[in-house]
């Protein structure tokens, strides 16, 4: 008989979708939280994590901010309508945060990144990056970096 409390069904909010390359491969400069325009059942499939960011950049079209390839599962219970699983979604956000983003990611070597999905107050947010491409020699740092630091951090367990 399993004790009182400890029954587990699962997490009690949606879980967080990452685009855990993006720090990798970019350094990110600065941050904006924006609103989704989401169709039909792809809400309830992002609410369950069946999102993926690893392909989608967003983009500055006729003064409106766009996140392109995005991949959104179908959601499995959803009737007839399901919107394409990869398509272009239009962001919620200022209109001078908008120009000020398609500024800045018009400068040479920037790019415009979306890191993560999350919901907030019961609503789809993206928060996307300013980021500026890393060189190679600068992932060969960051690795080195961290292996030192596992390493590091094994010899200090050890001595406990």
């Amino acid at each position: 008989m399993a004790k009182k409390g400890t029954k587990n069904d699962g997490p009690a909010g949606p879980a967080t979708i990452q685009n855990r390359k993006a720090s990798f491969d970019f350094h990110i400069e600065d941050t904006l939280e924006v609103g989704m325009v989401l169709h039909g059942s792809e809400a309830k499939s992002l609410f369950g994590s069946r999102g993926n960011l690893t392909d989608a950049f967003c983009k500055v079209v006729n003064e409106e901010l766009w996140v392109l390839q995005l991949d959104i599962e179908p959601y499995k219970f959803s009737s007839a309508f399901s919107p394409e699983r990869r398509r272009d979604v239009k962001l919620l956000a200022h209109k001078k945060e908008i120009l000020l983003l398609d500024r800045k990611s018009r400068e040479k070597g920037y790019a415009l990144i979306a890191l993560k999905i999350y919901f907030k107050n019961g609503r789809a947010k993206m928060l996307i990056g300013l980021g500026i491409g890393k060189k190679n020699y600068d992932k060969r740092e960051a690795i080195l970096e961290r292996d030192t630091k596992r390493e590091r951090d094994r010899g200090l367990a050890g001595k406990d």
